[in-house]
């Protein structure tokens, strides 16, 4: 049994497309798997949220929202200016830890970055990633800025003890500008470990066999697809 929690450097970075690629291809091997959203914000009780995007292009069901917030903001924030009860995360580390019991692998998507507020008290997924024992996939954007957002959030997790399993670029474009290709190697430089995969864009418009094939592909062997960050820099201009 194993717990990941896929945190980004900041919002917007394709989170939801990395854990829905991330549950297909443990699904594909016969993982039983599990998928836990601890605080969806910005989404009305009638409207689908993240969730719903994992189920269609991964094909699972076992999904598990925990709290939702209509306002786009951070799930402290929206609890608050919605006059509902935050997100204990406390409670939710005991839940993961019960459907950790029962399948092979459970995804806990965070929202935001990885130093978002659920409560008032200022609990994180850096926090609930410590209480499981979890590690962390770090989803980063490839364009200009990207190696300060990433830095700042491999940073955090090592000072709060919590591991890294591995960056993955949420949204690589069929045509990379130079600073998304010099970045490729940085990008490594900081994490001290080859990259773990770069989902193509627009992978979160594929039906599940073509989002499957690309997960296969987008994604380093840990994970269950066949991604190599040397032949990726060299298909991007980049010396091994």
């Amino acid at each position: 049994m194993s717990v990941l929690v896929v945190s980004g450097t900041c919002t917007g970075v394709g989170k939801t497309i990395v854990t829905a690629a991330l549950a297909a291809l443990a699904a594909a091997r016969g993982a039983a798997v599990a998928v836990v959203k601890p605080g969806q914000t910005g989404a009305a009780p009638d409207e689908p949220g993240d969730l719903e995007q994992v189920r269609r292009l991964a094909g699972i069901d076992d999904l598990h929202e925990l709290a939702r917030f209509p306002d786009p903001l951070s799930p402290a924030a929206a609890a608050r200016h919605a006059g509902l009860p935050p997100v204990r995360l406390a409670d939710v580390a005991k839940r993961v830890q019960e459907l950790s019991r029962t399948r092979r692998l459970v995804l806990v998507e965070g929202a935001g970055g990885l130093l978002v507020r659920y409560d008032e008290e200022g609990a994180t997924v850096a926090d609930l990633a410590r209480w499981l024992g979890a590690s962390v996939v770090v989803v980063a954007r490839p364009d200009l800025g990207t190696l300060n957002h990433t830095a700042l959030t491999l940073e955090a997790m090592a000072h709060r003890g919590v591991q890294l399993a591995g960056v993955v670029l949420g949204s690589w474009p069929d045509e990379p500008d130079l600073a998304m290709r010099s970045n490729l190697r940085d990008l490594e430089t900081i994490a001290a470990r080859p990259l773990a995969g770069a989902m193509p864009a627009g992978a979160g418009s594929l039906d599940p066999a073509e989002f499957l094939l690309a997960a296969h592909s987008a994604l380093a062997p840990p994970f269950g697809g066949v991604f190599d960050s040397v032949v990726f820099r060299e298909a991007n201009g980049l010396p091994a």
